[in-house]
Formats: structure tokens, C-alpha cells, sequence
């Protein structure tokens, strides 16, 4: 029996695993140690709902995930608009350098991923599902890039991303704070931070209240933006033979015309008002991703995806205890930042936080560097070159 879910029925199911998507990452301690996202909750609680009916019920429902789309591309241009330039002279040398080893980290995990997925023989495509689309991009990267894979011949390539993600997340949040904590003790390193000061952007207003203008303002401008990126991108599939997400063209516009306002003052974007439709774009579109996720389609990659990842995580422990924490300054700064390291490189910026501030709890001082640095690389900046480069390589190997 097939049972089909409509659009506005699909929009009040969204909303409704949203909420308690949210409320069970907070009160519910095994997602909450882990700080897994309440739309992936939500959305993968029912996912294993509808496997379950499918499994043993023999009913399959068909979900309308029509505004998934519209909300993705929100996003990524919210993405895109916080992604100031002007933030990278203020976080300073450190900033540059732990940002340049987050590049890094995206280039190696993808090439680690596509050369595991030809040895193992799967879908090379599999592969860059595996590395920096889920590990560093997380599961909003996932869901996103999932459906472009798939589009390009890897079936199953967005439940390969987001169990990916989802092992990343946790395997992420295990490491982080014992190889922070084994880095201070292994090199008798002096419990004291520095410094670096509060973060300045530019033509941002970060402490007016949201309000109805303020969204709507906001909200045109995202439309405009998406507008040209979706346009743009097509074009550039027309011009070169290449696959360029809209949501990525999107993102590139919205960086480019970000930095040219930081230069010439045209508008002052409303911080608040950004976050918010940011936090509510992802949450939607996640929670729609998860929710209409096919589950079966890992029965046959299972194996294969769990070497790949192993790897990863081996690979990404040695890049970091053996070559970020020598770059860094080998002090408590730089150990503090490599457990948060391991938080974004394999889960998400939430994870990076949660493990440094375990660190700091454990020790008796928070880093400062490290609370200033990894999120602002985490969230905005690591997708100047990560999404590009992701791109790059999904039309290389399809």
C-alpha cells in the first residue's frame, strides 16, 4: 500500500518533527552528548518509522518535499552573506592558519574518500559523499549535496552523506576532548590563553531586535541573490559541461556582493534577522532531507562506507596531533583548538564547541582563541573553498 503525503501535510509534518526534533536533542541525553541537531533527530526518528512500516507493514509513503529546495538555497545564501572577508584580518595569524588547515582537511578528505570508494569498488561519487560533503560540511552539506550526486549516478548517495554525517558527529565528539586533553598532559603544557580580542564586522548590526521590516528586508534580498545565483549557475552548465548546484551558485554571489558591500557601505545587514532565517531555512530543509530519507538503500554499503570513514578519522587525528597542533604554537591555545578540530572535521561547529568547552571545564580555563577562532572558521569561512571544491570534484569523477 503506497500512502502519499501533500504538500501542506508534508509542510505541518515538517514543523511538527522540527519541534520535537528540538526538544528531544535538548532532553534526551544521548543526542545531547553528542549535540546532534534537532532536525536530524526529528527528521531520522521518522525516517526509521517509515523504514519500519516499509519493512514489516509493506506501506511506503511518498513525502512532497516541494519547499526543500527554496529552503536550501536560503540558507546557503545566509551562509554566503556571513561570509565576510574582513573577519579573516581580524582573528589575525592564528585565524589564517587554522583556516588554511581546515582547507586542507577538505581537499584530503575528499581524495582519501573518492580513492577508498575505487579501491572498495563503488561509486567513486560515494566517496566524496563520505569525505568533506559530510565529515566537514555536516548534515546540512549532506542533504544538500546528496541529491546532486544521486542526479549524477550514485544511487543512494544522500543516505550514504547523511550516515556519514551522523558517524561523524559522534565519532567527532569521542575524540575531540581526550586528544585535547592528551596534548596538554603528553607536552606538560602551561594551563593559560590569550586574547585576541572581540570580533569587528563590517556593515553588520548585530544588536537591533528582529522586527517585520527587518525581515522582509532581509528576506528580499536573499530572494534577489538566489535569483541570480540559480541563474548563474545554469549558465555555467551551459558554458562548460560542469554541474553547479543553484544553492552553490546562490552562496558565490552571495559572498561576492557581501565583501563588495564591506568595501562600499551600500547596506547595513541586520545580524539578528540573518541568523534567524538561516536557523529556520536549515532546520526546515534538514528536517525535510532526514524525513524522506531511504534507509534501505545503505543495506548494500554498509561495509564499505564504514572502512572509509575509519580511515577518515585515523587520517584526520594524525593531520591534527602531528601537524595543526606544531603549526598552532604547541601551547593550550593550540591543543584547545585541536579538540575542537576534530569537532568540526568530522561532525559540526556545535560539536567543536561542546568538546573545547569540555576542555576548559576539565582544565579550569576556556580558551579564548579557540572560542573565537573555530566557530568563525567552522560555520562562515571554511565554505569559501570547501563548497567549491566539493563541486569540483563531484563533476570530476561523475
Amino acid at each position: 500500500m503506497q500512502i502519499e503525503v501533500g504538500l501542506v501535510s508534508s509542510v505541518a509534518l515538517t514543523l511538527l518533527l522540527l519541534l520535537f526534533g528540538a526538544w528531544a536533542a535538548r532532553s534526551w541525553r544521548i543526542f545531547s552528548r553528542f549535540a546532534i541537531p534537532g532536525p536530524v533527530v526529528g527528521g531520522f526518528l521518522f525516517a526509521l518509522v517509515v523504514l519500519a512500516l516499509r519493512e514489516w507493514g509493506s506501506i511506503e509513503l511518498t513525502i512532497d518535499t516541494t519547499l526543500q529546495s527554496p529552503a536550501m538555497l536560503a540558507f546557503f545564501t545566509t551562509i554566503g552573506l556571513g561570509a565576510s572577508l574582513s573577519l579573516i584580518r581580524t582573528g589575525g595569524r592564528v585565524l589564517v592558519v587554522y583556516l588554511v588547515a581546515c582547507w586542507t582537511v577538505a581537499i584530503f578528505q575528499n581524495l582519501v574518500g573518492i580513492g577508498l570508494a575505487k579501491a572498495l569498488g563503488i561509486n567513486e561519487l560515494l566517496g566524496v559523499m563520505a569525505g568533506a560533503v559530510s565529515l566537514e560540511g555536516g548534515h546540512g552539506a549532506a542533504a544538500a549535496f546528496g541529491p546532486t550526486a544521486e542526479e549524477l549516478g550514485a544511487q543512494g548517495a544522500t543516505a550514504v552523506a547523511i550516515a556519514a554525517a551522523t558517524f561523524g558527529l559522534i565519532a567527532g565528539s569521542l575524540i575531540g576532548g581526550p586528544l585535547a586533553t592528551w596534548l596538554i598532559k603528553r607536552n606538560k603544557l602551561a594551563v593559560e590563553t590569550r586574547d585576541i580580542g572581540d570580533v569587528q564586522e563590517r556593515g553588520v548590526d548585530n544588536t537591533s531586535e528582529v522586527n517585520e521590516g527587518s525581515v522582509v528586508a532581509t528576506a528580499a534580498v536573499i530572494g534577489v541573490i538566489v535569483v541570480i545565483g540559480v541563474y548563474l549557475g545554469k549558465l555555467f552548465g551551459e558554458w562548460t559541461g560542469y554541474s553547479l548546484p543553484g544553492y552553490v551558485g546562490a552562496m558565490l554571489i552571495a559572498i561576492i556582493l557581501r565583501n563588495i558591500n564591506d568595501a562600499a557601505g551600500w547596506v547595513e545587514i541586520h545580524g539578528k534577522t540573518l541568523k534567524l532565517i538561516s536557523d529556520v531555512s536549515l532546520g526546515f530543509f534538514l528536517t525535510q532531507a532526514m524525513m524522506s530519507l531511504k534507509i534501505w538503500d545503505l543495506y548494500d554499503l554498509a561495509l564499505p562506507l564504514l572502512v572509509i570513514l575509519l580511515v577518515q578519522v585515523v587520517v584526520l587525528v594524525a593531520f591534527v596531533a602531528l601537524v595543526v597542533f606544531r603549526i598552532l604554537g604547541k601551547n593550550y591555545d593550540a591543543a584547545v583548538i585541536c579538540g575542537g578540530m576534530m569537532g568540526h572535521g568530522l561532525g559540526g561547529t556545535p560539536n567543536a564547541v561542546a568538546n573545547m568547552d569540555a576542555v576548559g571545564r576539565k582544565h579550569g580555563l576556556q580558551s579564548k582563541v579557540a572560542m573565537v577562532v573555530v566557530p568563525l572558521s567552522g560555520a562562515v569561512l571554511i565554505d569559501v573553498v570547501a563548497l567549491p571544491w566539493i563541486v569540483f570534484c563531484l563533476n570530476w569523477v561523475a
